[in-house]
């Protein structure tokens, strides 16, 4: 039974790996720095400019109910600005770790910002 738990363990560290490479790879392939993926707060900072948005949106993420709104209005733009559409936006949401991959190790470009 212990190595079930060992195994789902290292699944789940496997999983959580390739979202955070996906996601240092997406930031890379719209000209920002990977790492900036990692550090709390100001990943949103850089997001918001990859998607074409001001930097006073972060002060939205402190509004309960609105914070989840905002977010997946950036996960769509983020979609957008790499020229997928909404069904790729809803895989980012419900499958991140299939469409982060898919979007950072595919043949996804950058497009340029959606929002601005």
């Amino acid at each position: 039974m212990e190595s079930i738990s060992v195994f789902g363990g290292l699944l789940y560290l496997a999983v959580i790996v390739l979202v955070i490479a996906s996601g240092w790879k997406t930031y890379e392939k719209a000209g920002k720095p990977g790492w900036a993926y990692i550090v709390p707060i100001y990943n949103i900072i850089v997001l918001l400019d990859i998607i074409g948005k001001p930097g006073w949106w972060l002060l939205l993420f402190f509004i309960p109910g609105i914070n989840l709104i905002f977010a997946i209005w950036m996960i769509n733009l983020l979609s957008k600005s790499f020229g997928k559409g909404a069904g790729f936006t809803l895989g980012l949401l419900f499958l991140p770790f299939i469409f982060y991959p898919l979007l950072g190790f595919g043949d996804a470009e950058y497009k340029g910002p959606a929002g601005a």
